[in-house]
Formats: C-alpha cells, sequence, structure tokens
C-alpha cells in the first residue's frame, strides 16, 4: 500500500473520530487535507470515505446528525445540512 494510501485511511479515521467528539472544523479540515492527497496522486477516495463525506462542503457526514438518509427505489440518498444531496445505488436481495 501506497504512503498517499496510508495517509488518507488515517485522515479518514482521524475525521470520524473529530465527527464523532462534535470538532466539526477539525473533522471538515481533515476531509479537505485527504482529497487533496488524493488529487496529488491520482488516487480515488475509499469508498467508505466518498459516501460519508460531503462534496460541496467537505463535512465528515454523521447520518442522524448532520446528515439525512432516505432510501428509494433501487438508491439511497444522503442529503447534508447544506442541502447537497448524494444518491448511491443499492441492489435488493
Amino acid at each position: 500500500m501506497a504512503i498517499a494510501e496510508e495517509r488518507i485511511e488515517r485522515l479518514h479515521d482521524l475525521a470520524r473520530a473529530a465527527a464523532t467528539a462534535g470538532e466539526d472544523d477539525r473533522a471538515r479540515e481533515y476531509v479537505r487535507l485527504a482529497r487533496r492527497i488524493a488529487e496529488r496522486n491520482r488516487l480515488s477516495l475509499p469508498l467508505e470515505f466518498k459516501r460519508f463525506s460531503c462534496d460541496s462542503c467537505d463535512r465528515y457526514l454523521r447520518p442522524g446528525k448532520n446528515a439525512r438518509v432516505r432510501t428509494r427505489e433501487g438508491h439511497v440518498v444522503v442529503t447534508c445540512d447544506c442541502g447537497h444531496q448524494a444518491r448511491y445505488p443499492y441492489e435488493r436481495s
């Protein structure tokens, strides 16, 4: 695993911990830093990181606290407090 990938994983853990502790500004900085590292190294962010961060305001999303999660026919809609929506497909089993 490359150093950049390890750093992104570590920043994801730090962002989750900061958001849980109520330090939203610190969590936002961790998300921004992880995005910059991924861009510089031409990496894609891990799927879990993409799903739990807002593309618009770089906020680490916590369902029920600063994000609303709804299921629709064939996809999940995650709405951040800033109003940005992300849609992810899922398959019914």
